[in-house]
């Protein structure tokens, strides 16, 4: 793995979006059999979602792959609790697992490929966790306290100027990156060509993106007084999603079709 140390020097510009409206669609609710909360957020063009559940026989979280109606669960071999994170159309899949529990146990990454998992740690970070793949292969994630991008071996820091920290979310075919960064509160970014958009929902406590497609559709959460809510920012315009009856929404991730995934309470969805 080479490694590169990379402060983006970019013009950091605020992405403030007058409209926002309503989702509008169908939920579908999806659930491991038998689980104790189901969180769904990866999903590629062929309609493959992986997530994470909480299996109450083995008491340990553990990644999932839900394929043709059919759940198949992903667990890193020896770690206690693994996520599958992320998936592009070539069935490639990313995610994050510890090896021991207690609080601030430490995550790795890891890229599940064709049946094979691969260890993704960051040199010099205390915990590195995968969380977006795209078609050609290239992810990104957080470690430590910044963001990474692994393209073919290389690996690139990547650090908003001045934030405290930095982590990355979602990469789409075009290479353009969305995440999080914390600077006098916690906003979202957009990351393309080298220049940084902040993203914020309009009087949004905290503004998260978690995912983009190729035609730049941008999904996540944010937070006001009461709940969190999950959005869909397109052509400049924030759409707010909130499951009906659920205490708080998040969502999770956008393929090129347009189908969102998320949880909602201890459910994750489909927005079709």
């Amino acid at each position: 793995m080479r490694y590169r140390q990379w402060l983006v020097a970019a013009v950091l510009v605020i992405g403030a979006l007058a409209s926002t409206s309503p989702a509008v669609g169908s939920f579908t609710t999806i659930d491991v059999p038998g689980a104790d909360g189901t969180s769904a957020s990866g999903i590629n063009e062929r309609g493959q979602i992986v997530g994470a559940y909480f299996d109450p026989i083995n008491k340990k979280n553990r990644g999932f792959l839900l394929d043709d109606g059919n759940f198949t669960s992903i667990d890193f071999p020896g770690a206690v609790a693994t996520q599958a994170i992320g998936i592009n159309a070539r069935g490639q899949i990313v995610g994050g697992y510890s090896e021991s529990t207690g609080f601030g146990s430490p995550f790795h990454g890891f890229l599940l490929d064709n049946g094979t998992f691969s260890a993704i740690d960051v040199p010099g970070a205390g915990s590195t966790r995968a969380r977006g793949i795209n078609d050609q292969g290239q992810i990104v994630g957080e470690a430590g306290s910044h963001c990474f991008l692994l393209d073919r071996g290389d690996l690139t820091i990547i650090d908003v100027p001045g934030a405290g920290f930095t982590f990355c979310s979602g990469i789409n075919g075009r290479g353009q990156i969305v995440g999080g960064y914390y600077l006098n509160g916690v906003h979202g970014f957009l990351l393309d060509g080298g220049i940084f958009t902040t993203i914020d929902f309009p009087g949004a406590l905290v503004t998260i993106p978690d995912g983009i497609n190729n035609p730049g559709q941008i999904v996540g959460g944010y937070s006001d007084s009461s709940r969190g809510h999950g959005f869909l920012l397109e052509d400049g315009v924030f759409t707010t999603i909130d499951v009906p009856g659920a205490p708080n929404t998040s969502a999770q991730h956008i393929n090129n079709r347009g189908q969102i995934v998320g949880f909602a309470g201890q459910h994750g969805f489909i927005l079709d």
